[in-house]
């Protein structure tokens, strides 16, 4: 007997870099000792976008960082899933996880 499976249907998600946060945006004063204030990161720019496409590969040009972050949001919304605390379907609003100079993305099924 023989099983046929379909895998669901993946969809493309866009990522929008919505904010970056330099290092006294976040606190007055470093919680830890550094060599040097950091500033915003310099891996994104405000409102560069991305398309994560139906392979799910990480976008070229992105951090592993950030992404290996949003990753799972991603996927959730990639395989048609929703977040039940926003109203609007198909979005997320997620964050990298550098928490001296976070990236706040916007996510969106295409």
């Amino acid at each position: 007997m023989l099983f046929v499976v379909e895998m669901p249907r993946r969809n493309k998600v866009r990522i929008t870099v919505l904010r970056r946060f330099d290092q006294s945006e976040v606190f007055k004063k470093s919680p830890v000792e550094q060599t040097a204030p950091l500033k915003a990161c310099e891996d994104f720019r405000d409102g560069q976008e991305f398309i994560v496409d139906e392979d799910m590969a990480m976008p070229k040009g992105f951090c592993t960082y950030a992404w290996n972050t949003i990753f799972g949001d991603v996927k959730t919304l990639a395989f048609g899933g929703n977040f039940p605390w926003y109203a609007e379907k198909g979005v997320s609003i997620s964050c990298c996880s550098d928490g001296l100079r976070p990236v706040v993305f916007k996510l969106e099924r295409v």
